[in-house]
């Protein structure tokens, strides 16, 4: 007797190479418009789905999981999983799986190109070349060294690590917080609390995942506590920073400026006033998007996919109890 291969969404686009990986264990659906599903468009194709493979912006809510009665497992193009209720997703026994560790190299390396960036007024000196203008003397101000200022990094886990090492190597001295990491003694950086990184930082950079304790974790008071000279870098998510509370800081020149990969809003309005501050550095959330890492995070998305259908444990599991909430249902 034919055994029937597992049903999968695919609510993203992919190359031929790796489809051809999900045809040849899987019944597949794809979304083939630009852009992704609605919410009933994701409702109505996961009806009858086993697994889901979508980019980590696609939002599956509980409602969502609760429609799709097969449903194993939803497999994370991305290390966010912000947008899937994942307590929902346990008490249901569906796994959640992302793509974390292929991408620290790409997201440190631009973090450091916009420290770089802020600290050597990049944005500004190009804009002057392009403006007819071109001696340092007509109006480009002079940046900084950074052998010898401070980073604080907010956030020690992998991608904190390679950016605390990163800037070890030009010369940066390097304190970190972290709330699980505050005992480990490493040779790189020392642990501050929060309030006394901000403080003393000329640079700080956000690596921690977006949970309700760190929705708004930089406010209006901690961005009161960044010295005037100080820079603020975001690659992590964008409601870690109270946005409004931001941009009055930029503008009132309480911060030296920011640079940001990620929005609350992606992609942001049109008049969004971050985008008419000459002090600010935004970018369209491009962490990731290097051909390698992307490559990297697409094939990995697909091992835990089907490593979750065979009834494996995929390498990347945000919520392992939901084995066990299959095995009580089960």
């Amino acid at each position: 007797m034919r055994v029937a291969r597992p049903h999968v969404y695919v609510a993203l686009p992919l190359p031929d190479q790796s489809i051809e990986r999900v045809l040849a264990a899987c019944e597949v659906t794809r979304y083939d418009r630009r852009g992704q599903p609605s919410r009933q468009e994701l409702i109505d194709a996961i009806a009858a789905a086993d697994g889901l493979l979508g980019s980590a912006m696609l939002p599956v809510d509980a409602d969502v999981l609760a429609s799709a009665s097969r449903l194993r497992v939803v497999s994370n193009f991305g290390v966010g999983f912000d947008g899937v209720d994942v307590a929902a997703a346990t008490r249901l026994g569906i796994l959640v799986c992302n793509t974390p560790g292929v991408l620290s190299d790409a997201v440190a390396d631009l973090t450091m190109g916009l420290i770089v960036a802020l600290a050597r007024r990049l944005p500004e000196a190009e804009r002057f070349v392009r403006e007819g203008r071109w001696l340092p003397g007509q109006g480009v101000r002079l940046g900084s060294d950074l052998r010898g200022n401070g980073l604080g990094v907010v956030g020690l886990g992998r991608i904190g690590r390679e950016v605390a090492q990163r800037a070890r190597s030009f010369g940066m001295h390097v304190c970190f917080y972290d709330v699980l990491r505050h005992d480990e003694e490493l040779a790189f950086c020392t642990y501050q609390d929060l309030d006394d990184l901000l403080r003393e930082s000329d640079f700080v950079s956000l690596h921690v995942n977006l949970t309700e304790k760190t929705r708004h974790l930089i406010s209006t008071r901690e961005l009161s506590l960044m010295k005037p000279s100080a820079y603020l870098i975001n690659t992590a998510r964008g409601q870690i920073v109270d946005q409004p509370a931001l941009v009055d800081a930029l503008r009132e020149e309480r911060i030296a400026g920011a640079a940001l990969d990620v929005l609350e809003q992606e992609p942001p309005a049109p008049d969004e006033p971050l985008l008419q501050l000459e002090n600010v550095i935004v970018l369209p959330h491009v962490g990731s998007a290097t051909v390698e890492t992307r490559r990297a995070m697409l094939e990995l998305a697909i091992d835990n996919l089907l490593a979750a259908l065979r009834g494996e444990t995929p390498q990347c599991v945000v919520n392992p109890e939901a084995l066990a909430a299959r095995r009580d249902a089960s």
